[in-house]
């Protein structure tokens, strides 16, 4: 679902007068409704039973010590990989804290030390997302790698990425078991950059965090059941990191080109995953991805309350929201992945 600017029919009804004001029109709103104040209380308390759960967990690790059952341990850890993963973006995305400094700060112990994951690189790289969100020259999320997203990007992969791009939706879940290590390798790799913001801090905390994390694994367990706790580990974290992010744009449609106003870019690049307060947990919020990219430093609990404003807003406008189930938007987004995936396999059919 590749489309330019000028390709999509919400675009194009919108005449310039209107484009410039349909945001703020709708800022206005969800500020009267106070839903951009800050919620200190939710987030002591939230990061309170994260990492109170992240302690429990390393302190069975060291109760239990050189067991089988150590799997189940590397199986929570991996949720709870994922969890501080999440408040490391609430973080940067200043939903926290209003000021840059304790932002960072926090971002650092939170991202580089506790889970080994650069702070000031996604920080980077989650900017330029948010920016153009799935606009295909500017959105690094969508820009080919091992996996393709258009047509487009298809017919230009060769090597590895065509040879997976033939099967990429079949093979989506079981990539997500590197994913944990992708985002450790990335790290590292980013602080070859010159651009990258505290270097030297990044990479004492990235290290400490690895080897920590490694002594810990390998000093009190048996070579073989170290090996397996890392693999269950980072594996469950990736496909973890996979099912929170995959539903808020795969399979939503692509831009090139000239990019619509910012209410429409925002709005028709995402999908909200419609659930129980179990999902809000389990996905940290970012089901509520249309309120998400339109208010970047709305507070999690206060997104719910947003959706109902923002979805009547855009039927007023005319607007596409699209929002779907859970298992629902995985199924959207393997169906896109295969379908974007056809001149490749049309290409392997004619050889």
């Amino acid at each position: 679902m590749t489309l330019d600017a000028t390709d999509n029919p919400d675009i194009v009804s919108t005449t310039s007068s209107r484009t410039g004001s349909d945001y703020s029109v709708l800022a206005r709103t969800i500020g009267d409704a106070g839903l951009l104040r800050r919620r200190p209380g939710y987030y002591v308390l939230r990061f309170a039973l994260v990492f109170g759960a992240f302690a429990a967990c390393w302190a069975a690790f060291a109760f239990i010590g050189d067991s089988w059952l150590q799997i189940a341990v590397a199986a929570a850890l991996a949720l709870l990989f994922g969890q501080i993963a999440l408040l490391a973006h609430d973080v940067a995305h200043r939903q926290v804290f209003r000021t840059r400094r304790p932002s960072e700060i926090t971002g650092l112990i939170v991202g580089n030390l506790a889970i080994g994951l650069s702070y000031g690189w996604w920080m980077d790289k989650h900017t330029r997302h948010h920016a153009n969100p799935n606009h295909e020259e500017l959105d690094p999320d969508v820009s080919p790698d091992i996996l393709v997203w258009s047509t487009d990007q298809a017919k230009a992969s060769s090597g590895l990425p065509s040879f997976i791009g033939r099967r990429q939706a079949a093979l989506f879940f079981p990539l997500l078991t590197l994913e944990g290590v992708n985002l450790h390798v990335s790290s590292f790799r980013a602080l070859r950059s010159p651009s990258l913001k505290n270097r030297g801090l990044e990479a004492a905390l990235l290290l400490t965090h690895v080897l920590g994390y490694l002594a810990a694994v390998f000093l009190l367990l048996s070579p073989a059941k170290a090996l397996v706790f890392i693999a269950v580990h980072q594996g469950l974290w990736g496909v973890y990191m996979g099912c929170i992010f995959a539903p808020n744009h795969k399979g939503m449609p692509t831009l090139r080109g000239e990019r619509p106003d910012f209410l429409r870019r925002q709005v028709l690049t995402s999908r909200n995953v419609r659930g129980s307060r179990f999902v809000d947990v389990a996905l940290g919020g970012l089901n509520y991805q249309i309120e998400h990219h339109l208010f970047p430093s709305m507070p999690t609990p206060h997104l719910r309350k947003a959706r109902p404003i923002v979805r009547s807003y855009c039927a007023e406008l005319g607007v596409a929201y699209h929002e779907t189930g859970l298992l629902a938007s995985y199924g959207e987004a393997m169906r896109h992945m295969h379908a974007v995936g056809a001149p490749l396999r049309e290409r392997r059919a004619r050889k």
